[in-house]
């Protein structure tokens, strides 16, 4: 890696930054962790006003940055500084304007954000640069000694989309929020479609990426999605209609047709929502409703999730470009998995377009396949979920398994759409599907009945749990009237959903096998809980929701303590896990963040009391403070606010408030729908595995690194910290050193870096 050090004070490194195309929820999150994180490392940030356009006018359009430009920005949809799109950068005099511009400024390196046309433009810049330079030299545009300053141009792009189409990353900025939007006009529509047992076709964005309608079909229970990937067959509209039909007759009261705005039928023929509308019409004689979402997608204040993931990848871009790991190649800093991946810049702009190739060449498995393995077994998924058991292509047939689902633990936002899910996907198995009212003690008490595919119509939009969960771990006197309700419902296998004192009742009750031979059955427990704390899980279900919950009511705090001077110090859930702390410190913009993990001390609490009346003595109007529920059993928030309070001196006043359980409330996230999904497929899965090899074992499920693992529960306190309830490794500690060096101006120091990943391949 070539080491490119950090300038004196005279002379500084500078870094400019752009977004360009079109604008995309998170991009100011992006900037503003680019422009403090280079000014925490000693280099000097430039914006590039309104994209590729600032650069070839120059001048004004080239602005330096200071910490108190990003300020305020986190919370804003577009980007403050601008996007447009540049005609005259396409043509090489632009770019040559552009060179002359960026040297005059002594800009040598990049952070792009934007598509796969603005950073193919900018690889187009990047391999002119030396004849740009030279060029300008011969004009006396340049001095040789600044074409010698400056030979070469550093790029990292970062990929601002909200259609999620670049291959080779999980997810682009902006995806997740417009996510959102849809899924919550679906919600909406929802709800009068079913008043008036109605039909509404909902147009989203996705010319040429089925992301956003193929994943709010899922999250939002639609009956039939049109996706650019999957093109309609011939008589696809009797097959819609049909469809349709028996949803209704299973139960439903409204039907939703989702459908991208570059849909296609199989000969390349366009299919617009009146053109579905209009079938449906002839079909039935009905009206069907329509709703074009249109540029709502993009508007609107980022999610959580766009908030710290663009932080988390401008925070790295500063780092990859300052120590480039290969000055000669332009490269994508991407998240997969959670983790910041570095992708060549070209290959992933060359993968993404050759979609559409595959696409108009009729190779449909191919054009899904690039999209990666996570999006091909969700189009299975959202064909099974939103076909009607009457509709099935392939019947199941052998012996039908009696598969129970219980809920236990603390509740989790998406409990309900994990239990839909199971249900539905466990009958397109040929099993009939039980339900257990009331965790343990129901089951003790034979609350158990029959879920048919209509009784679970619904509930993956609502919060809560319908099958109901309680918190206490049953007793070994409890073992007994357990084992005789698994006996006398013959039930031949348990899905359990929820959280540590699930996975720890599972533990104990599969540790009397001897004594109790009833619970020598087939257990798969799926992770449920907003603590995050679950062994063998990096997410667990309901997380997402809770995060975006803290995040919405922090962002309210924040603005009613504008008007006056004011530190607030905010708790929240996690008990001894501080994942929302942090996180939702990073995605709100917190200032410090107090965690159970990292054993505060009171001598570095009186550091951080001066530190916080300087800032106010410096002009400073807020402060926020976020502290885990459990950080300390002495310095909790009471204890924090009174020290904050007594250093004021009256120079600002200080609150403190505890989120409480408004974190659990509220309809599932769509990541939170999505995860329970693939979850349960996963778990069902297992459950198959065991019944046809014989087995009756005890597991627990999550998302780890690239897969979903499965892990035996005898062996669970091999990952998980008993004494404080919580997994040993903990992957979201790696991004503690983020919230420093954007929340804190400070003078110029080391950061610890993110670790950044090669990406061995696109397939993801």
């Amino acid at each position: 890696m070539e080491q490119v050090s950090v300038a004196s004070a005279s002379e500084p490194v500078k870094i400019g930054v752009l977004t360009s195309g079109g604008d995309a929820q998170g991009m100011n999150a992006a900037v503003r962790a680019v422009v403090r994180t280079a000014l925490a490392r000693g280099a000097q940030p430039y914006a590039i006003l309104d994209g590729w356009s600032g650069a070839v006018k120059g001048g004004a359009c080239i602005r330096e940055m200071s910490w108190s430009d990003a300020s305020g920005i986190l919370a804003e949809g577009g980007t403050v500084i601008g996007t447009a799109r540049c005609p005259e950068f396409r043509e090489y005099e632009g770019r040559h304007a552009a060179a002359l511009h960026l040297i005059e400024k002594g800009i040598d390196r990049l952070v792009v954000i934007g598509g796969d046309g603005s950073l193919s433009g900018t690889e187009e810049f990047r391999t002119e640069w030396a004849q740009h330079l030279s060029e300008l030299v011969d004009e006396g545009a340049i001095s040789a000694q600044q074409a010698q300053l400056h030979q070469r141009l550093y790029i990292v792009g970062l990929v601002g989309s909200i259609d999620n189409d670049m291959v080779g990353t999980d997810m682009t900025i902006g995806a997740d929020s417009a996510l959102h939007r849809i899924v919550d006009a679906i919600d909406q529509i929802s709800s009068t479609a079913a008043s008036h047992q109605r039909t509404f076709v909902v147009e989203v964005m996705g010319r040429h990426c089925g992301y956003l309608p193929l994943m709010s079909a899922v999250a939002g229970g639609a009956d039939y999605v049109f996706t650019p990937e999957d093109p309609a067959r011939d008589g696809w509209e009797d097959e819609m209609v049909e469809r349709l039909k028996e949803g209704r007759a299973a139960g439903r009261r409204e039907s939703i047709i989702i459908v991208a705005e570059g849909a296609t039928d199989r000969a390349g023929n366009p299919i617009s929502s009146q053109d579905i509308a209009d079938a449906f019409k002839e079909r039935t004689g009905e009206d069907a409703r329509i709703t074009i979402l249109g540029h709502v997608q993009r508007g609107g204040v980022p999610s959580a999730y766009d908030r710290w993931m663009s932080t988390l990848l401008g925070f790295a871009a500063v780092q990859e470009i300052l120590n480039p790991a290969d000055p000669d190649v332009a490269t994508i800093l991407a998240v997969r998995h959670n983790r910041v991946t570095r992708i060549p810049l070209m290959e992933a702009v060359h993968q993404t377009r050759g979609v559409k190739d595959l696409i108009k060449a009729g190779d449909f498995a191919a054009a899904q396949a690039a999209r990666g393995r996570s999006f091909t077994v969700m189009v299975g998924i959202n064909q099974l979920l939103s076909t009607p058991p009457t509709l099935a292509e392939n019947p199941p047939s052998g012996s039908a398994k009696r598969v129970a689902i219980i809920h236990a633990g603390g509740l989790a936002p998406g409990m309900n759409t994990a239990a839909r899910a199971a249900v539905r996907l466990g009958i397109a198995k040929g099993w009939t599907m039980l339900g257990i009212d009331g965790s343990w003690a129901g089951l003790a008490d034979n609350q158990v009945r029959e879920l048919t595919w209509d009784d679970v119509e619904g509930w993956a939009f609502h919060g809560g749990a319908e099958l109901g969960t309680r918190r206490p771990v049953p007793s070994v006197n409890e073992y007994y009237a357990l084992g005789r309700a698994i006996e006398r419902n013959e039930i031949d296998a348990l899905l359990v959903v929820g959280g540590l004192n699930a996975y720890l009742a599972v533990k104990e009750m599969t540790s009397e096998l001897d004594r109790y031979p009833a619970f020598r059955i087939p257990i798969v427990l799926v992770p449920a809980s907003i603590d995050n704390n679950l062994p063998g899980a990096e997410l667990a279900i309901g997380t997402d929701t809770a995060l975006n919950n803290a995040v919405w009511a922090l962002d309210r705090i924040k603005e009613s303590a504008a008007a006056s001077k004011r530190c607030f110090v905010a708790e929240l859930m996690g008990r001894r896990c501080g994942y929302l702390t942090l996180m939702s410190g990073i995605a709100s913009g917190a200032e410090y963040a107090y965690l159970n993990e990292e054993n505060t001390t009171l001598a570095e609490i009186d550091e951080d009391a001066h530190r916080l009346r300087e800032t106010f003595e410096a002009g400073r109007r807020l402060f926020l403070v976020v502290v885990n529920e459990e950080a300390d059993v002495h310095y909790n928030r009471e204890f924090l606010a009174n020290v904050f309070e007594a250093e004021s001196d009256g120079l600002y006043d200080v609150r403190s408030s505890a989120l409480g359980h408004l974190q659990q409330g509220g309809a599932p996230s769509p990541y939170d729908r999505l995860l329970a999904t693939r979850l349960v497929f996963a778990a069902l899965g297992e459950l198959d595995s065991q019944f046809s090899q014989g087995r009756s074992q005890a597991v627990y499920i999550g998302d780890v690194g690239n897969a979903i693992q499965v892990r035996p529960v005898d062996r669970m306190f091999d990952d998980l910290d008993m004494a404080n309830r919580r997994p040993f490794d903990q992957w979201w500690r790696d991004l503690r050193p983020i919230l420093t060096a954007v929340s804190m101006q400070s003078q110029p120091r080391e950061l610890e870096p993110v670790t950044i990943m090669q990406a061995e391949s696109f397939n993801h």
